[in-house]
């Protein structure tokens, strides 16, 4: 009798130390995900003795469960079903739905908080390390400044842009925010081209935000995509008298570094009278598209859901992506993916299905 009940003490010993450390391990990484800022503070100035942004991974940014979110934001890995091999039943199952396999949409994406409305039109921002958070924009944020952090804001353009990052800048992290514009109103004949623009050669962080409206929705060259919502583009005619083609992602090529676009619900309801273009357009418009991954996404709409960068493309991984019917049967109006090298060193495509479970291959190359 004494022996079992010194080996429960023992055990209860044991089981409270563990819990004490994973405790502290949880509290600790909590209080890095966020700058330390009142949360009725349109701008928090960098944390003393830096003037660097909150440097946690993507995943150290996510919020604790809402009433309206899942127990745990999706992380940008994808979903837990999707396994990545080809021989699994999750890498061959249909999926209803974005949400209901798993992907971003307006419940897992947009502010955690609750906002204060700032009109603040145009705004150039030029402070190194600056977070804004907290508020409910109208206007433009033009950023002339390194290590920028906008989390837990949403913003409301008439302007070309919703972001921009001017070129020679870096550490842009767009993060937990709603990003759209008002239809009609912008400078392009009525419409508006980028939500999140990177005009330079570093790369930008957009994770967890809900995107809309914007004909070319998320532009750069290289950066983070993830865990985004992008839905509900606006066609519009452009100053040319042309429809402006649109993009849910749209990178122009000439990129030095790596472009990571993963685990996103991304949708290009546009018609194709209407200019639509691609779900993901890789082109080569300002010089060669190279090490692009493309992975655990939800896909659905544009001429070709995918186009793959053309001539000369390197580096591009295409793996575990959902291409979904909701608009066209054939993902796109005109089929899945156009333009892809099958010889292009270090592509990739693999595991990649319709929301049937249909598995599905880039055609050969004409």
């Amino acid at each position: 009798m004494s022996r079992r009940i010194r080996r429960s003490s023992l055990v209860w010993l044991l089981l409270a130390s563990l819990l004490a450390v994973v405790g502290a391990a949880c509290s600790g990484s909590h209080d890095s995900a966020l700058p330390d800022c009142p949360d009725d503070a349109l701008t928090c100035p960098p944390a003393s003795g830096s003037s660097a942004a909150p440097s946690g991974s993507p995943a150290s940014s996510a919020p604790a469960a809402t009433p309206t979110s899942p127990a745990a934001s999706p992380s940008p890995s994808g979903p837990p079903s999707a396994s990545g091999t080809s021989g699994s039943p999750a890498a061959k199952a249909a999926c209803s739905s974005p949400s209901a396999c798993g992907f971003p949409d307006a419940r897992t994406t947009g502010p955690r908080i609750a906002l204060t409305p700032h009109k603040t039109g145009y705004k150039a921002i030029r402070t190194n390390g600056l977070t804004i958070r907290g508020w409910d924009i109208t206007g433009s944020l033009d950023i002339y400044a390194n290590d920028v952090t906008i989390i837990d804001t949403k913003i409301t353009s008439d302007s070309w842009w919703g972001i921009n990052l001017r070129p020679g800048y870096h550490g842009l992290r767009v993060l937990h925010s709603t990003i759209t514009a008002v239809p009609g109103k912008g400078p392009d004949n009525g419409g508006v081209d980028y939500a999140v623009s990177n005009m330079g050669g570093s790369s930008v962080e957009v994770g967890w935000c809900d995107v809309s409206v914007f004909g070319d929705a998320l532009s750069m060259g290289q950066g983070d995509i993830h865990d985004n919502y992008v839905h509900d583009i606006e066609p519009f005619i452009n100053q040319g008298g042309e429809w402006q083609h649109t993009n849910a992602v749209i990178s122009g090529g000439g990129n030095t570094g790596h472009l990571v676009i993963r685990h996103n619900t991304l949708l290009n309801p546009t018609s194709l009278k209407q200019g639509a273009s691609g779900s993901i357009g890789l082109f080569a418009d300002t010089g060669v598209v190279r090490n692009v991954t493309v992975d655990h996404n939800w896909i659905a709409g544009g001429a070709y859901a995918l186009y793959g960068g053309d001539t000369g493309a390197t580096g591009i991984k295409v793996t575990n992506n959902v291409f979904s019917t909701q608009y066209h049967p054939a993902a796109g109006g005109y089929g899945v993916v156009a333009h892809w090298n099958h010889g292009g060193a270090g592509n990739v495509w693999r595991d990649n299905r319709m929301s049937d479970g249909r598995p599905i291959a880039p055609e050969p190359a004409s």
